[in-house]
């Protein structure tokens, strides 16, 4: 078993939860009852699904790598995984610092959370 990807598979669980919980309130119900037209509305709305699925899937997948430790080209779907959070991470922190406003480190937090997964995969894929 790899700890290091075990680890990674539980934080990206809690940062699924997270996604699912605080999103629904935070982004989904604000943009469903915004003016925006419906097709951008509803495309958005698809979008945040689909990285539901992501997110879940991939610490489905993680977690499934730290148990069959050793199971070919395992080395590579652990890179692939942490490359896309590390590219989620960074897609926050270059929105979040384009932005003109105070803390923008702090004002779309979500890098926080998924620079940990990139992390911890990485460490379990070396």
């Amino acid at each position: 078993m790899n700890g290091w990807l075990l680890a990674a598979g539980i934080t990206a669980f809690g940062v699924a939860a997270v996604h699912i919980v605080a999103g629904r309130g935070d982004v989904v119900r604000p943009l469903l009852s915004c003016g925006l037209a419906d097709e951008p509305k509803r495309v958005m709305h698809a979008v945040w699904h689909m990285v539901t699925v992501d997110l879940v899937l991939s610490a489905a997948g993680l977690v499934y790598l730290a148990l069959a430790d050793g199971t070919s080209g395992a080395d590579l779907v652990a890179w692939f995984v942490a490359a896309h959070f590390f590219a989620y991470a960074a897609a926050f922190l270059a929105v979040s610092l384009s932005a003109d406003w105070p803390k923008p480190l702090l004002r779309l937090p979500q890098w926080i959370l998924l620079l940990p997964v990139a992390l911890l995969t990485v460490a379990g894929a070396a």
